[in-house]
């Protein structure tokens, strides 16, 4: 039975959304939805470049355009025709009673938006209006004006403290069982799980008293195995989570990877080193980073040409890497062929707006800092990946630096949490920084 007229909220969405995912607006339900002038505006500022913002806004208008099919938007029109969706118009007017630019002494935007929102919930009194807008300052002072507001929740993760972490700890197994996968490598999951079914690409403590093994369900043959622990190009792991994921990037089956954690936990660094001890199997190793400018200032405020503007954001990838170098004597093989490969780009450190419309194809490609990523960018991501491609996720979804993103909405925590439990993905959550007991501390008391 069809919900009744009056039972029909309507959202108003603001640009953040928009440039969050250009789709949004037919991720509504059955409730109607409102683009405020201002919207249309702003989106048009958007429309030139190369960045994920830029694509959102040319494809919100060009899903606007269809959407209209020749009528005027002004109107409330239906959703793609679907009898399941409700009917969106163009919110042109911004007169209410209680004018925003005034409230808050200042012309801008995001006043005319409220403003827009605020009119349309005079005019339509019996139906619920919300907005609806990744900015959070803009949802307090909606609902400073009586406005209700709310994030945009399509693709949240619902409750991150409880995020897939890729291990599992059993004090719970029989000695004999240890010895088994110490002597022989592999056993049955149930005799060391039980009932519980294992979820594929996972890691294990397993425990018996004194007596511990580091373990591995393989999703192929369904059984655990044994993990050793293995030193890949100089870099020898420190923790049981640090040689979980040493192992998953080795593994030439799993072919999507994820690793998150605080800072000093070693997520580049492992990240880099293993995927350089199978530099053979690839044609190029890429390491990159989003670029999110300090106090979100454009990097075209910085002095310098192009290479001057970035290198500040690219030093922290250069330093895992001259660590790395730094295991060995310069007389030695690997630290001239660590230049030797930079210098051929056989090994690139480069943003990630660089390699966007690449085809990825015989690359081993590591995404640095993917928590400042949107969940379309990181599907962007993957859906590049050509043959032979492994790509690794690093990042820690606590520490995010672009403002419309948090713990639950960014790319990295969606990614964990849909992904899980495929046969080509794996993910390990580091948890012991390992960087300094000064470091330690900070994350731990700070």
């Amino acid at each position: 039975m069809a919900k009744a007229n009056n039972e029909k909220k309507i959202f108003v969405l603001d640009t953040s959304v928009i440039i969050y995912e250009h789709n949004s607006i037919m991720n509504f339900a059955e409730h109607d939805v409102g683009i405020p002038i201002t919207v249309l505006e702003e989106l048009d500022q958007f429309k030139k470049g190369n960045d994920t913002k830029n694509f959102e806004a040319r494809e919100f208008t060009r899903l606007l355009d269809k959407l209209a099919d020749g009528r005027m938007l002004h109107d409330w029109n239906p959703l793609n025709g679907s009898k399941n969706k409700g009917d969106f118009k163009v919110l042109m007017g911004a007169k209410s009673k209680v004018d925003a630019n005034e409230v808050f002494d200042e012309a801008k935007a995001d006043h005319r938006i409220l403003n827009a929102a605020l009119q349309l919930q005079q005019e339509m009194k019996g139906r619920k209006v919300i907005l609806v807008t990744k900015d959070i300052n803009l949802r307090l002072k909606a609902k400073s004006l009586g406005l209700p507001a709310e994030d945009y929740n399509t693709g949240k993760v619902k409750n991150v403290n409880t995020l897939y972490t890729g291990k599992m700890v059993s004090d719970k197994v029989s000695p004999d069982k240890i010895n088994e996968l110490y002597e022989n490598g592999s056993c049955d999951p149930a005799d060391v799980l039980g009932k519980k079914k294992p979820t594929k690409n996972s890691y294990y403590i397993l425990k018996s008293g004194k007596k511990s093994v580091l373990a591995y369900y393989n999703p192929l043959n369904e059984k655990i195995e044994h993990v050793v622990k293995k030193p890949v190009y100089g870099i020898k792991p420190r923790n049981a989570e640090q040689t979980f994921a040493i192992h998953a990037i080795l593994n030439p089956e799993i072919k999507l990877v994820s690793m998150q954690g605080v800072a000093g936990t070693g997520k580049t660094l492992i990240a880099l080193a293993a995927a350089l001890e199978q530099k053979r199997n690839f044609k190029q190793i890429y390491l990159a980073r989003p670029i999110v400018p300090l106090s979100n200032k454009d990097i075209g405020y910085l002095p310098g040409d192009i290479k001057s503007k970035l290198n500040p954001y690219m030093e922290p990838l250069w330093d895992n890497l001259k660590f790395i170098q730094n295991q060995y004597n310069e007389t030695d093989k690997e630290y001239s062929k660590l230049t030797e490969m930079v210098n051929q780009e056989k090994l690139v450190i480069t943003p990630l707006a660089y390699i966007r419309g690449r085809s990825l194809s015989n690359i081993c490609f590591i995404v640095d800092e993917a928590q400042n990523l949107t969940p379309h960018e990181v599907k962007t991501i993957i859906t590049r990946a050509g043959e032979n491609t492994k790509i690794i996720f690093t990042g820690d979804i606590h520490q995010i630096d672009t403002p419309y993103l948090d713990s639950q909405s960014n790319g990295l925590s969606y990614l964990i949490d849909r992904v899980k439990n495929h046969e080509l993905y794996s993910h390990i959550t580091l948890e012991k920084g390992e960087r300094s007991e000064l470091a330690n501390l900070a994350n731990e008391l700070l």
